[in-house]
């Protein structure tokens, strides 16, 4: 059974994404109110609010360690924080709003980003410029890393899961089934905890599980009855979660 343990109060509109720091002892989450904000998960207290998107913050991740942050917004831009000085110490204009973000390396100094032009554009955070970008067929709504950092899952407006090498930084594999249909700009998919399989929700209020080298669907698990937009596994993998438009989360077992 689920039992809330805490509240986390500061936002002034809706939260778009939500991650720990690889400690778990910080929250980070990207807001609707053109603000990301960080809380200490011991005492539930907001520490930081980072403001200076003009759009709503669509995405944040902790860059490298606990005192960066990168934040991908509506706004068109990029922005990094440095959590000790409370300051953005750095702005990416990336042409198109950015939809979901991903860091790539341990240091902090790749970051990928998903966008409404259709386009997933790599940066090295030493330099001005994208170092490369993928277009795929439609806009995209959200990025995940595979558990050894060699694969990257993207989901798109055209109702399909690229699973793409980022050795090669090529689209090697296309997952999507009949039925299933991407149901908003911020719809989320994810590996599992293994690298064996990905999963996203579907507007048809489905919970798709794609075997990745079978390239299949797996599952396909009915509990909700609204659009499902976003899914995340446990860390051990046992259990799933998934959330749908009208405000019900789902935990999953023994699937």
């Amino acid at each position: 059974m689920c039992e809330c343990v805490g509240t986390l109060v500061g936002s002034n509109a809706g939260i778009m994404s939500v991650e720990f720091d690889t400690q778990e002892n910080l929250v980070l989450a990207a807001s609707s109110d053109f603000a990301s904000r960080v809380w200490t998960l011991g005492d539930q207290r907001l520490r930081h609010t980072l403001t200076g998107h003009s759009g709503k913050v669509l995405s944040a991740k902790f860059l490298g360690d606990a005192n960066k942050v990168v934040s991908g917004s509506h706004d068109r831009t990029l922005k990094i924080w440095d959590l000790v000085s409370r300051a953005c110490i750095k702005t990416i204009f990336a042409g198109s709003s950015c939809n979901d973000l991903v860091t790539s390396d341990g240091i902090g100094s790749n970051i990928i980003s998903a966008h409404f032009d259709k386009r997933i554009r790599f940066w090295d955070t030493r330099s001005e410029s994208s170092a490369n970008e993928i277009s795929l067929q439609g806009r995209v709504t959200s990025l995940d890393l595979s558990p050894d950092h060699q694969y990257l899952i993207s989901s798109s407006r055209d109702d399909t899961l690229k699973l793409i090498d980022l050795r090669m930084n090529q689209v090697t594999n296309t997952f999507c089934a009949d039925g299933f249909k991407v149901s908003s700009d911020w719809s989320r998919a994810i590996f599992s905890p293994d690298g064996e399989y990905v999963c996203a929700g579907s507007s048809d209020n489905g919970v798709y599980i794609w075997n990745i080298k079978k390239n299949k669907v797996e599952k396909i698990l009915r509990e909700h009855n609204h659009p499902v937009i976003s899914v995340t596994w446990h860390p051990m993998g046992q259990h799933l979660l998934s959330c749908d438009k009208a405000k019900k989360a789902v935990l999953w077992s023994d699937f």
